[in-house]
Order: C-alpha cells, then structure tokens, then sequence
C-alpha cells in the first residue's frame, strides 16, 4: 500500500496548514505525490515559520516535496 498523506486540516486562507494552527503563513510547500498526480501538478501546504521544518519534513519523508518558496510566490495554478 502506497503511504497516504493525511487531509491537511479545513484551513480559511491565510491559516498555516499545520493541525491547530491559526498563524498566517509565510511558506508555501508545493508538492505532488507521483503516483497521483502528474509530474507538471503542484498542490500547496502553507506554513507559518514554525511549522514550515515539520510539515516540509513530512512530505519530504514521502518523497512528495518539491518545492519551499515564500507565501507571495506560490504559483496561482497551484493547488
């Protein structure tokens, strides 16, 4: 079975994507997961700058991070 990546929390925009977390976020952390999406297909975590290691961690662990970049440069196709 392939690992499956958690539905990050119901976030408003603006919400670090982290469990619990209600700080605005600085990072967006695209990602794919190649066994489901194509290689060209961004989805985006945001992070506040506490959260940016551990959620970057997580999906690094999986294979699925592909990017780090600052909150106003996240693609607007991404998603």
């Amino acid at each position: 079975m392939s690992p499956q990546l958690p539905e990050p929390p119901a976030t408003a925009p603006g919400i670090c994507s982290a469990k619990g977390c209600t700080a605005a976020p600085r990072f967006g952390l695209l990602w794919n997961n190649p066994r489901l999406h194509t290689a060209e297909r961004r989805k985006v975590w945001v992070a506040c700058p506490d959260h940016r290691e551990s959620l970057g961690s997580f999906l690094s662990a999986r294979g699925f991070l592909r990017d780090v970049v600052d909150i106003d440069t996240v693609p607007v196709d991404a998603g």
